[in-house]
């Protein structure tokens, strides 16, 4: 885990940033099965009224878990969860868009340790309510 100091209550963690790209798509489709064509044909996903192509939610949601990862040392994630609020757009592109994950510490109590967490995308919560459980 990190330093002493740096899992108490009230902390600001630094915020992760991760790129996600259309790349990334093709291969979390394939670990997890889920072919579903809103995260890799534009004409699909517009055709169901999407902006464009979208990241899958359960992939979003790993990057926030590696982030409490790197926050943690990689300690025992107890619980985790968020609501699925808004979608991830990833340009066809080689930049692809960048997610960013912060995190404070709401509580430290009997080893576990609760952060708060906020998953954005150019500045928009697209994560509701994502929060994260470690023992400590």
């Amino acid at each position: 885990m990190p330093g002493a100091g740096a899992l108490v209550k009230g902390a600001v963690l630094e915020p992760r940033t991760f790129s996600v790209t259309r790349a990334d798509l093709v291969r979390y489709a394939g670990a997890s099965g889920d072919f579903n064509p809103i995260h890799w044909s534009e004409r699909v996903a517009t055709s169901v009224g999407l902006p464009g192509v979208i990241a899958h939610g359960m992939f979003t949601m790993a990057l926030a878990a590696r982030a409490v990862a790197d926050w943690t040392d990689g300690a025992e994630v107890v619980e985790l969860g968020c609501k699925f609020t808004q979608p991830v757009v990833v340009p066809d592109d080689e930049d692809g868009v960048e997610v960013v994950v912060g995190a404070s510490v709401k509580e430290v109590d009997d080893g576990l340790v609760t952060l708060a967490l906020e998953v954005t995308c150019g500045g928009t919560k697209v994560l509701g309510m994502p929060r994260a459980v470690v023992r400590a």
